[in-house]
């Protein structure tokens, strides 16, 4: 029997919610609960994949080649659970889908509205495909209060009379902001956030309230009292010195215990929270620092890059030091000198990225890092960057360019038209939508032998995510491994590169996959271990 429980968000927006459904979920774990996360997303686009990552963040790919939000990344990054397409929805795609079924006659020619039918597929989808898990964490998205998010909060108030207090509960996260000329945290923001929620009929059974301070008891009863929940369910949610220490804190708080209470089950044994005090331990008393320097082009919302920061402060862990980033603007090195902006990092990592703005950029960081011996990180894009790189400097193809940037005389990269998934012959065309039409998800890569990459992952295939239109051209290999850069991952068939590196460089790899989206605080990724290891080398070299 799978429990429900629906985590909502109240007086601003950023507060955290995703995090604390996946902290909360990695506190159920540790008790030895299976767990599956969710997110609900009110917004009109389909999917997040044709949205700026500088307006929404970055795009999180499943395994299964959904776009969805990057709050997935952080339910897989805390609990270790696979998401899938079925884990993220939006208004956009609910409708997309009620509006099908019309055009079918699905509806027997009945008036189609948002209550039962909109509501009933938002229902249909919370409750799909799930097998024996314990809990199920539905996050929704935006501030009670949006006009867009009624819909989904209408469907859940019917579910949670549906499924009753034994299967469903209502987390309501809020802040509580701290006034200094009063000298006293407000209350009054929170109070007005659950009356907007039980205007729409939904009584919450948790106030996760979040705060820069302790929360006094007076102020905690007054909360409790006015909003009807039991002043045990006034959690406060503090700011903490390391998201991986939000288990931890959450668990001290008696998060996990309440949800327990709710739902009448064991709650006096303790979680066993054993690897993130491991985890927190290597966060806060490292053994040394590491600086990373990175050169991308949605730098204005690191938000963009959020998989990507994690997954370097993870082969920080593995190797037990500190990783500082420099968020270095592309743009900014098709200005200055290089060794100016880079000279004083360890390793230089050039993540994806759309479009031909900050290219120069990003290539002019591959030929410093080849020739001053600076570790190279290129994923994507930057990978593509690097092997242009290569073929104008050192293949003889001064021309060299990408065909996403208009006509090429030397098109090294170009646009992907078909490809194989499995036995299926996918094919795409430069006029078709751009929403969905990538080459997604994970996709099989077998690695050559004695190459660095192979004794990375110490395997000979790999199975890697995909979020890319363009492709390195396999016709140039010849030419640019005469150069010295090898071609060291592949495609089942041959004909697609998957990863490439210089046999006499310390350390420079680029992959045409995002490894990013698979590390974990406690499994770190192996390319993102080694990668800080050796600037870490580097470092000690200096």
């Amino acid at each position: 029997m799978t429990r429900f429980i629906f985590i909502t968000g109240g007086v601003v927006s950023s507060l955290g919610k995703g995090l604390a459904s996946a902290a909360l979920a990695a506190c159920l774990q540790a008790r030895g609960y299976k767990v599956r996360m969710r997110k609900l997303d009110p917004y009109l686009n389909v999917d997040p994949g044709t949205m700026s990552p500088t307006q929404h963040g970055e795009v999180y790919v499943t395994d299964d080649g959904a776009e969805t939000d990057l709050d997935l990344g952080h339910y897989e990054r805390f609990t270790g659970v696979s998401s899938r397409r079925s884990d993220n929805v939006t208004a956009g795609r609910i409708y997309k889908t009620v509006l099908e079924k019309e055009r079918r006659g699905d509806y027997l020619g009945g008036t189609v509205q948002v209550i039962p039918h909109v509501t009933d597929q938002i229902k249909t989808f919370v409750l799909s495909d799930l097998t024996d898990e314990d809990f199920c964490l539905c996050e929704i998205g935006g501030t009670v209060g949006d006009i867009e998010s009624l819909p989904f909060l209408e469907a859940i108030r019917q579910l949670n009379n549906e499924l009753g207090r034994e299967r469903a509960m209502v987390i309501h996260v809020t802040l509580l902001p701290y006034i200094p000329t009063a000298g006293e945290l407000k209350t009054k923001p929170t109070q007005h956030s659950v009356k907007e929620l039980l205007s729409v009929g939904i009584q919450p059974d948790i106030l996760m309230c979040r705060s820069d301070r302790p929360i006094p008891e007076g102020e905690r009863r007054k909360i409790a009292l006015f909003c009807n929940v039991n002043e045990k369910n006034v959690i406060a949610a503090l700011d903490a010195s390391s998201i991986y220490a939000v288990p931890i804190d959450y668990h001290a708080q008696g998060l996990d215990t309440q949800v327990c209470k709710h739902f009448h089950l064991p709650y006096e044994k303790a979680p066993d929270l054993s690897r993130w005090h491991t985890i927190l331990e290597r966060v806060t008393k490292p053994e040394g620092e590491v600086t990373i320097g990175v050169v991308g082009k949605y730098t204005s919302l690191l938000d963009s890059y959020k998989s990507l920061s994690e997954a370097l402060t993870h082969g920080g862990i593995a190797n037990n030091v500190k990783v500082k980033l420099e968020w270095i603007d592309a743009e900014q090195l098709e200005k200055e000198n290089p060794a100016t902006v880079l000279g004083g990092v360890d390793g230089i990592m050039v993540p994806g990225g759309f479009g031909e703005r900050g290219s120069e950029g990003k290539i002019r960081a591959a030929t410093f890092a080849r020739e001053n011996n600076v570790p190279y990180f290129g994923i994507c894009f930057g990978m593509q960057m690097a092997v242009i790189e290569c073929a104008r400097n050192l293949a003889g193809l001064p021309k060299a360019s990408s065909s996403e940037f208009g006509p090429s005389e030397t098109p090294l990269v170009g646009l992907m038209t078909e490809w194989l998934r499995g036995n299926e012959l996918v094919k795409r065309s430069a006029s078709g939508d751009l929403g969905g039409t990538m080459r997604l998800g994970a996709y099989e890569c077998h690695l050559e032998e004695g190459s660095r990459v192979r004794q990375i992952y110490g395997t000979e295939v790999i199975r890697e995510r995909h979020r890319h239109r363009y492709e390195v051209n396999v016709h140039y290999k010849d030419q640019l491994e005469a150069t010295g850069l090898r071609f060291s991952g592949l495609s089942p068939d041959g004909l697609l590169p998957e990863i490439v590196e210089y046999k006499d460089h310390p350390w420079f790899i680029g992959v045409q996959f995002h490894p990013e989206l698979k590390s974990k605080p406690f499994d770190p990724h192996p390319l993102f271990t080694s990668f800080i290891t050796a600037a870490l080398t580097k470092s000690r070299l200096v």
